[in-house]
């Protein structure tokens, strides 16, 4: 009785099935498409084309043997056998047990995670995105005094230059009035 009604289910949520699909849609005949017979209608015609083409019986034949070596685990089967797995294992022993006691330690250190700090992460975002806004306003503001100040030191070189070559030239006019006058200059 059960197996009745699950057929009666199954047969009703296909037709609902078929409706969304197609509509109400009909084939030459004036029937309902139905989408089983559909899916019948195109196996049976790969099933006759693949019968009709000699590689793809081949294929077919051999398809379970291609599963076979398809599988990733297969080489290590053929490859490996169980003594040299357990070689393998016992030569990485010490990295395993290190590994294993580095997750003895987060496990450990789990509470610390789980901690109202942590938990108060999310809060302290938006105060943190507020100081980066401000921080990155005052890195421009520190580049902008940067060239400013960089610009007043290369305008007090010059004016350095200048004076220095005033200077050197009134010593040399002045030098050039002594010997003239024959005075002796002061060293």
């Amino acid at each position: 009785m059960d197996k009745k009604l699950d057929t009666d289910s199954l047969e009703m949520r296909l037709q609902a099935l078929e409706n969304r699909l197609y509509g109400e849609r009909r084939t030459k005949s004036g029937k309902p498409v139905k989408c089983a017979e559909a899916l019948v209608r195109i196996q049976g015609g790969l099933i006759n084309t693949a019968n009709k083409r000699e590689r793809v019986k081949i294929l077919h034949k051999k398809i379970e043997d291609l599963m076979k070596y398809l599988d990733p685990q297969f080489t290590d089967h053929i490859t490996l056998p169980d003594a040299m797995k357990l070689e393998f294992i016992l030569a990485e022993e010490d990295s395993l047990l290190s590994e294993a006691a580095l997750l003895e330690q987060v496990k450990n250190l789990q509470p610390l995670l789980d901690s109202t700090h942590i938990r108060d992460v999310p809060e302290h975002a938006t105060k943190l995105q507020r100081l980066s806004q401000i921080h990155i306003k005052q890195q421009d503001q520190t580049e902008a005094q940067s060239q400013e100040v960089k610009k007043l030191f290369e305008e007090y070189n010059k004016m350095m230059f200048l004076l220095s070559k005033q200077f050197t030239q009134w010593d040399e006019t002045l030098r050039k009035m002594e010997e003239a006058k024959g005075i002796q200059p002061v060293e």
